[in-house]
Protein backbone atom coordinates (compact mmCIF):
# COMPACT_ATOMS: atom_id res chain seq x y z
CA UNK A 1 0.00 0.00 0.00
CA UNK A 2 1.14 3.39 -0.83
CA UNK A 3 1.55 5.99 2.33
CA UNK A 4 0.53 9.66 1.80
CA UNK A 5 3.57 12.00 2.13
CA UNK A 6 3.50 16.53 2.42
CA UNK A 7 6.13 17.31 0.70
CA UNK A 8 7.24 21.10 1.21
CA UNK A 9 8.35 22.90 -1.86
CA UNK A 10 8.02 26.48 -0.74
CA UNK A 11 8.36 28.52 2.57
CA UNK A 12 4.73 28.11 3.34
CA UNK A 13 3.12 25.41 0.48
CA UNK A 14 3.23 21.59 0.06
CA UNK A 15 1.92 18.94 -2.15
CA UNK A 16 0.48 15.24 -1.68
CA UNK A 17 3.21 12.76 -2.32
CA UNK A 18 2.37 9.20 -2.58
CA UNK A 19 5.16 6.68 -1.57
CA UNK A 20 4.70 2.88 -2.44
CA UNK A 21 7.77 0.93 -0.65
CA UNK A 22 8.05 -2.98 -1.47
CA UNK A 23 9.04 -4.95 1.91
CA UNK A 24 12.32 -5.48 0.03
CA UNK A 25 12.99 -2.71 -2.20
CA UNK A 26 15.85 -2.54 -4.77
CA UNK A 27 18.07 0.57 -4.23
CA UNK A 28 17.01 2.17 -7.32
CA UNK A 29 13.63 4.31 -6.75
CA UNK A 30 11.28 5.63 -9.24
CA UNK A 31 9.64 9.40 -8.85
CA UNK A 32 6.90 9.24 -11.54
CA UNK A 33 5.09 12.68 -12.41
CA UNK A 34 1.73 12.86 -13.98
CA UNK A 35 0.62 14.87 -17.41
CA UNK A 36 -1.58 18.52 -18.16
CA UNK A 37 -4.86 16.86 -17.70
CA UNK A 38 -4.42 14.44 -13.68
CA UNK A 39 -2.84 13.80 -11.05
CA UNK A 40 -1.28 11.39 -9.48
CA UNK A 41 -4.61 9.55 -8.73
CA UNK A 42 -5.64 8.84 -12.09
CA UNK A 43 -5.56 5.02 -12.88
CA UNK A 44 -2.23 5.25 -15.49
CA UNK A 45 -0.39 6.64 -12.50
CA UNK A 46 -1.82 4.00 -9.86
CA UNK A 47 -0.83 1.25 -11.98
CA UNK A 48 2.54 2.22 -13.07
CA UNK A 49 3.26 3.19 -9.10
CA UNK A 50 1.85 -0.44 -7.84
CA UNK A 51 3.42 -2.39 -10.77
CA UNK A 52 6.72 -0.91 -10.34
CA UNK A 53 6.93 -1.05 -6.49
CA UNK A 54 5.33 -4.52 -7.41
CA UNK A 55 8.95 -5.58 -9.33
CA UNK A 56 10.80 -4.05 -5.89
CA UNK A 57 11.33 -0.66 -6.98
CA UNK A 58 9.54 2.18 -4.78
CA UNK A 59 7.79 4.74 -5.97
CA UNK A 60 6.57 7.91 -5.72
CA UNK A 61 4.07 10.14 -7.12
CA UNK A 62 3.08 13.45 -6.55
CA UNK A 63 0.53 16.41 -7.18
CA UNK A 64 1.83 19.64 -8.77
CA UNK A 65 0.56 22.96 -7.32
CA UNK A 66 -2.21 23.69 -9.74
CA UNK A 67 -3.35 19.80 -9.51
CA UNK A 68 -2.83 20.10 -5.27
CA UNK A 69 -5.22 23.62 -5.42
CA UNK A 70 -7.79 22.34 -7.84
CA UNK A 71 -6.93 24.42 -10.98
CA UNK A 72 -7.19 23.19 -14.35
CA UNK A 73 -4.27 25.41 -16.37
CA UNK A 74 -0.82 23.88 -15.45
CA UNK A 75 1.46 26.30 -13.98
CA UNK A 76 4.67 28.26 -15.80
CA UNK A 77 7.25 25.34 -16.23
CA UNK A 78 9.75 27.15 -13.10
CA UNK A 79 6.79 26.68 -10.77
CA UNK A 80 6.80 22.90 -11.93
CA UNK A 81 10.42 22.44 -11.44
CA UNK A 82 10.28 23.66 -8.00
CA UNK A 83 7.68 21.40 -6.58
CA UNK A 84 9.20 18.58 -9.17
CA UNK A 85 12.90 18.90 -7.49
CA UNK A 86 11.43 19.32 -3.73
CA UNK A 87 10.03 15.73 -5.32
CA UNK A 88 12.83 14.49 -6.14
CA UNK A 89 14.82 15.68 -3.36
CA UNK A 90 12.53 14.05 -0.89
CA UNK A 91 12.54 10.94 -3.00
CA UNK A 92 16.25 10.55 -2.73
CA UNK A 93 15.62 10.30 1.23
CA UNK A 94 14.40 6.75 0.75
CA UNK A 95 16.68 5.35 -2.32
CA UNK A 96 20.35 5.27 -3.36
CA UNK A 97 19.12 6.12 -6.59
CA UNK A 98 16.42 8.48 -8.12
CA UNK A 99 15.04 7.40 -11.88
CA UNK A 100 12.76 10.33 -12.54
CA UNK A 101 10.01 9.29 -14.71
CA UNK A 102 6.89 11.37 -15.68
CA UNK A 103 3.56 11.16 -18.09
CA UNK A 104 3.73 13.80 -21.25
CA UNK A 105 4.12 17.36 -19.27
CA UNK A 106 5.77 15.75 -15.88
CA UNK A 107 8.12 13.80 -18.26
CA UNK A 108 9.00 16.53 -19.70
CA UNK A 109 9.66 18.68 -16.80
CA UNK A 110 11.55 16.14 -14.91
CA UNK A 111 13.63 16.46 -18.67
CA UNK A 112 14.46 20.16 -17.61
CA UNK A 113 15.27 19.29 -14.05
CA UNK A 114 17.77 17.28 -15.41
CA UNK A 115 19.37 18.94 -18.46
CA UNK A 116 18.69 22.47 -17.01
CA UNK A 117 19.19 22.11 -13.54
CA UNK A 118 21.65 19.50 -13.02
CA UNK A 119 19.47 17.52 -10.58
CA UNK A 120 21.45 13.86 -10.28
CA UNK A 121 19.26 11.09 -11.53
CA UNK A 122 19.83 7.97 -12.28
CA UNK A 123 18.00 7.53 -15.85
CA UNK A 124 14.90 9.09 -16.80
CA UNK A 125 11.74 7.31 -18.41
CA UNK A 126 9.35 8.98 -20.51
CA UNK A 127 6.27 8.23 -21.12
CA UNK A 128 4.63 9.72 -24.11
CA UNK A 129 7.05 12.88 -24.35
CA UNK A 130 5.32 16.21 -25.42
CA UNK A 131 7.75 16.92 -28.18
CA UNK A 132 5.24 18.51 -30.43
CA UNK A 133 2.71 21.25 -28.27
CA UNK A 134 -1.04 20.31 -28.36
CA UNK A 135 -2.73 22.55 -31.47
CA UNK A 136 0.76 22.81 -33.39
CA UNK A 137 3.15 21.30 -35.57
CA UNK A 138 7.23 22.46 -34.83
CA UNK A 139 8.64 20.50 -32.36
CA UNK A 140 9.63 21.74 -29.05
CA UNK A 141 13.71 22.39 -28.85
CA UNK A 142 15.15 19.71 -27.41
CA UNK A 143 18.68 20.98 -26.56
CA UNK A 144 18.33 20.13 -22.59
CA UNK A 145 18.02 16.22 -23.68
CA UNK A 146 21.47 16.00 -25.31
CA UNK A 147 23.05 17.61 -21.86
CA UNK A 148 21.41 15.18 -19.97
CA UNK A 149 24.34 11.74 -19.93
CA UNK A 150 22.68 9.17 -18.09
CA UNK A 151 20.18 6.46 -20.05
CA UNK A 152 16.57 7.72 -21.05
CA UNK A 153 14.12 5.26 -22.23
CA UNK A 154 11.10 6.60 -24.35
CA UNK A 155 7.57 5.27 -24.85
CA UNK A 156 5.23 6.19 -27.70
CA UNK A 157 2.20 4.78 -28.83
CA UNK A 158 2.22 4.75 -32.75
CA UNK A 159 -0.56 6.88 -32.69
CA UNK A 160 0.24 9.39 -30.77
CA UNK A 161 0.06 13.26 -32.43
CA UNK A 162 1.95 14.88 -29.60
CA UNK A 163 5.26 12.48 -30.02
CA UNK A 164 4.72 11.15 -33.70
CA UNK A 165 7.40 8.85 -34.21
CA UNK A 166 8.68 10.58 -37.22
CA UNK A 167 9.71 13.26 -35.25
CA UNK A 168 11.28 10.78 -32.01
CA UNK A 169 13.27 8.79 -33.54
CA UNK A 170 15.74 11.01 -34.86
CA UNK A 171 16.12 12.75 -31.97
CA UNK A 172 15.95 9.38 -29.53
CA UNK A 173 18.85 8.16 -32.20
CA UNK A 174 21.66 11.43 -31.47
CA UNK A 175 21.07 11.09 -27.56
CA UNK A 176 23.58 9.47 -25.24
CA UNK A 177 22.31 6.19 -24.15
CA UNK A 178 18.67 7.01 -24.97
CA UNK A 179 15.90 4.26 -26.00
CA UNK A 180 12.62 4.13 -27.73
CA UNK A 181 9.93 1.36 -27.09
CA UNK A 182 7.01 1.68 -29.74
CA UNK A 183 3.54 0.54 -28.43
CA UNK A 184 1.66 -0.44 -31.57
CA UNK A 185 -1.50 1.11 -32.35
CA UNK A 186 -1.00 3.41 -28.63
CA UNK A 187 -2.27 7.04 -28.61
CA UNK A 188 -0.83 9.60 -26.21
CA UNK A 189 -2.88 7.95 -23.08
CA UNK A 190 -1.54 4.45 -24.85
CA UNK A 191 -5.07 3.33 -25.44
CA UNK A 192 -5.46 1.07 -28.61
CA UNK A 193 -8.73 0.47 -30.42
CA UNK A 194 -10.22 -2.61 -30.33
CA UNK A 195 -8.92 -4.13 -33.61
CA UNK A 196 -5.85 -4.14 -31.78
CA UNK A 197 -6.84 -7.12 -29.81
CA UNK A 198 -5.81 -6.03 -26.54
CA UNK A 199 -7.11 -3.65 -23.83
CA UNK A 200 -5.84 -0.97 -21.92
CA UNK A 201 -4.72 -2.82 -18.83
CA UNK A 202 -2.80 -5.14 -21.15
CA UNK A 203 -0.71 -1.80 -22.30
CA UNK A 204 -0.03 -0.22 -19.12
CA UNK A 205 1.21 -3.91 -18.05
CA UNK A 206 3.57 -3.84 -21.05
CA UNK A 207 4.85 -0.05 -19.84
CA UNK A 208 5.33 -1.52 -16.45
CA UNK A 209 7.19 -4.68 -17.52
CA UNK A 210 9.86 -2.83 -19.82
CA UNK A 211 10.53 -0.15 -17.50
CA UNK A 212 11.58 -3.02 -14.81
CA UNK A 213 13.62 -4.80 -17.41
CA UNK A 214 15.61 -1.26 -18.19
CA UNK A 215 15.59 -0.77 -14.46
CA UNK A 216 17.20 -3.64 -13.77
CA UNK A 217 19.85 -2.88 -16.31
CA UNK A 218 20.52 0.25 -14.77
CA UNK A 219 23.13 -1.42 -12.12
Amino acid sequence: MARRLRIKWAANAAVDGMLQMPPRPRGVGVLLAHGAGAGQGHPFMQHLRGGLAAAGFATMTFDYAYTSEGRKAPDRLEKLLAVHEAAADRMAGYVDGVVIAGKSMGGRVGSHLVGDRNWPATGLVYYGYPLVPLGKTEPRPTDHLERITVPQLFFAGTRDRLSPLGALRPVVTTLAAASLHEINDGDHSFKVPKRAGRDHGAVLDELVAVTVSWLAGLG
